[in-house]
């Protein structure tokens, strides 16, 4: 099993900047990818970034430019958030994929607020 722990979330004012962690823990083979999604009420859940083990990154393009996804090793993913829009406020979820699972975190809200 795999276990990922998101934190770094929280509120900030429109402009300004946050960093989630993601911690990943248990049986961590290859983390093929791993990647940040999030999710708004009443909205659908959108991928943010994603990188591979080879450092290969896509983005969402309403975040390119802003977002900055890297991993150090297998076990710890981040995500830097620049110029923070209140349309950015939403849960973030990590994800690591590997062997063909893909495993989810219980996420983190970042608030930004206008």
């Amino acid at each position: 099993q795999v276990q990922l722990m998101e934190s770094g979330g929280g509120l900030v004012q429109a402009g300004g900047s946050l960093r989630l962690s993601c911690a990943a823990s248990g049986s961590i083979f290859s983390a093929d990818v791993m990647g940040w999604y999030r999710q708004a009420p009443g909205n659908q859940r959108e991928l943010v970034a994603r990188i591979t083990s080879g450092g290969s990154t896509i983005y969402a393009d309403s975040v390119k430019g802003r977002f900055t996804i890297s991993r150090v090793n297998a076990w710890n993913m981040y995500l830097q958030m620049d110029s923070l829009k209140p349309e950015d406020t939403s849960v973030y979820v990590c994800t690591l994929s590997q062997r063909g699972i893909d495993y989810w975190g219980k996420g983190t809200l970042v608030t930004v607020s206008s």
